[in-house]
């Protein structure tokens, strides 16, 4: 675990996917949580829970799998790290790209807490871009 917990985070959940694994532990705190529930508001993922170990909280992440794995295997979605600490990117609600002609998310950090594009613009606030989701 680094210091940029959104990083771990994604990073996490594909490394899980990719190599086919049915649950993610990710540490537990308010961004992690909000992008969780996110995920799992978008159908990104099937099933979260909190576990408390060691006098830490964890996010156990049951994954959404493939009914038929026939064939060569592909992930089930991608995300990907747009913002980063070292180099913030910022969009005003106009401004906020849309994922394959919006069949994707973007996960924006806004004034209002965490949310999806759809909702910034909606709400007519932009923010810093956290990832993409597709």
């Amino acid at each position: 675990m680094g210091r940029d917990t959104i990083t771990d985070i994604i990073t996490s959940i594909r490394n899980a996917d990719m190599n086919r694994k049915g649950t993610v532990r990710i540490a537990s705190t308010t961004i992690t949580e909000n992008m969780v529930k996110i995920l799992l508001r978008e159908g990104f993922i099937q099933n979260v829970r909190k576990h408390w170990e060691n006098k830490k909280y964890f996010l156990v992440l049951t994954l959404q799998h493939r009914r038929n794995s026939k064939g060569r295997y592909r992930t089930l979605f991608n995300l990907k790290r747009i913002s980063r600490p070292g180099l913030r990117i910022y969009s005003n609600y106009r401004g906020i790209p849309r994922i394959l002609g919006g069949m994707g998310i973007v996960i924006l950090s806004t004034s209002q807490g965490i949310m999806t594009d759809r909702e910034a613009r909606l709400e007519r606030i932009g923010g810093e871009v956290l990832c993409y989701i597709w």
